[in-house]
């Protein structure tokens, strides 16, 4: 259920654009038309997972400041490269947070944040640190370059389709973490003689 939860927004911002049509605005208004939209799936989104888990991450609120604030400004400004670079720029900013973290505060941000969930060797913290410093600069390169180079409708398909890319890493992360669960879990306790 939560991870249709993490679509909702997007899937809502690429309908928005595809039938601006429908309601009546010309295409070169279809991503003022969506972005609204996408803000108000994103509020509606946090709401549903904080009435879920009685609290939002870190990385929901980050993300619903920045979609509500580049939306804002895309609006008020009328110019849609705020919202085509809010991808860049967020995924810059974990890239860099978590960098800054480990290698100038020698501090493991991922396992500040996961420690209490999850038991793992603080060289798996380490590596998963870094994988996810990469997969956001990755991340962040890839928005930057579709964002510049190509049409609006090519990025607002990369923003769909791309989402290949986190599920693809998440599923990684799961086979990484996987043997280290079960090396941490407590001992199956059989009967006493």
């Amino acid at each position: 259920m939560k991870i249709l939860l993490d679509f909702f927004p997007i899937v809502l911002f690429f309908a928005a654009y595809k039938l601006h049509n429908l309601f009546g605005v010309g295409k070169d208004e279809a991503i003022y038309f969506a972005t609204p939209v996408v803000m108000a799936a994103t509020v509606f989104q946090m709401t549903v997972i904080y009435a879920i888990d009685r609290k939002l991450t870190t990385l929901h609120k980050v993300t619903l400041a920045a979609w509500l604030t580049f939306g804002s400004v895309t609006l008020a400004l009328h110019d849609k490269r705020f919202i085509m670079w809010k991808p860049t720029i967020l995924y810059t900013g974990i890239a860099l947070a978590l960098a800054y973290a480990l290698w100038v505060r020698k501090s493991n941000f991922l396992k500040s944040m996961l420690g209490s969930q999850l038991q793992l060797p603080d060289l798996a913290w380490h590596n998963l640190n870094v994988a996810w410093i990469f997969f956001s600069a990755f991340m962040a390169m890839s928005n930057g370059i579709v964002a510049h180079y190509f049409s609006e409708e090519a990025w607002l398909n990369f923003k769909l389709w791309g989402y290949v890319f986190p599920l693809t890493f998440l599923i990684g992360q799961g086979f990484y973490i996987a043997p280290h669960l079960r090396e941490n879990s407590p001992p199956e306790s059989g009967p006493t003689p």
